[in-house]
């Protein structure tokens, strides 16, 4: 059998690189696609290609500007000529406080929340579907229940889960469509001003009393598309139970 190839958005970095290791481990080549992080993927991939060489190849693309959907295919395909798994892990997160949101902040927070995950999904669909592959949405337990100060963000991420539901039906029997939620995994890359008691307060709320890792959502990744062949329009929450809350 040839081996399988899995597209990971937003791959240089934080869950988007554990993502890809994990798969890479279980044995996929892997589509690593960047934006802005060259020198993060530059390394990635190479660290990855030192122990199984010419398995990994990057992608850079804008998702939110100027992103030609229709070459999106070909690009894909170029590598190893299929694609079995879509991971749109790629996202922008900050604070839009009501009353001061700008038309800018809604179609960059929208565009790569949103937008970005479903028209990458139209675009590889057919490719998809040839493959018998999967599609993981990483969405987020705050589409679910909105977060003060970043209502923009939380209905970008509403709208992923929604989407999931809908692709499941609509890609379904070729392909399965799910998603994960992550909950406290990682703290926000360029926001010090997260104090160490709003931190303690988070933790204090999830019944495991911890932080997650990355690996629990890559983990979780690799498990919906290798390991699940039943399980489809389903959203898994990687919180330690503080979604129960």
């Amino acid at each position: 059998m040839k081996t399988k190839v899995v597209l990971v958005t937003g791959a240089a970095k934080r869950i988007g690189a554990q993502i890809s290791r994990a798969f890479h481990h279980a044995g996929y080549n892997v589509i690593l696609h960047y934006n802005q992080s060259v020198d993060e993927a530059k390394n990635l991939q190479g660290e990855l290609n030192s122990e199984r060489p010419g398995s990994v190849s990057l992608m850079c693309l804008d998702l939110v500007k100027n992103c030609q959907w229709h070459e999106l295919e070909d690009q894909c395909l170029e590598p190893w000529g299929r694609l079995d798994v879509l991971i749109n892990n790629a996202s922008t997160f900050y604070p839009t406080v009501i009353g001061t949101v700008t038309d800018s902040q809604w179609d960059d927070l929208i565009g790569s929340n949103l937008k970005a995950p479903y028209f990458m999904s139209q675009a590889l669909a057919p490719c998809l579907k040839e493959f018998a592959g999967n599609i993981v949405n990483i969405c987020d337990i705050h589409g679910d229940r909105p977060l003060k100060s970043y209502s923009v963000y939380s209905i970008a991420k509403a709208g992923l889960a929604m989407m999931t539901r809908g692709l499941a039906k609509e890609l379904a029997p070729e392909v399965r469509v799910n998603g994960i939620a992550p909950g406290a995994i990682l703290w926000p890359e360029k926001q010090a001003e997260v104090k160490d008691s709003t931190k303690a307060t988070i933790i204090r709320q999830i019944p495991l009393k911890r932080q997650g890792a990355p690996e629990d959502v890559a983990n979780t990744a690799v498990f919906l598309a290798r390991d699940a062949p039943y399980i489809n329009g389903q959203i898994l929450s990687v919180d330690g139970g503080r979604s129960l809350s």
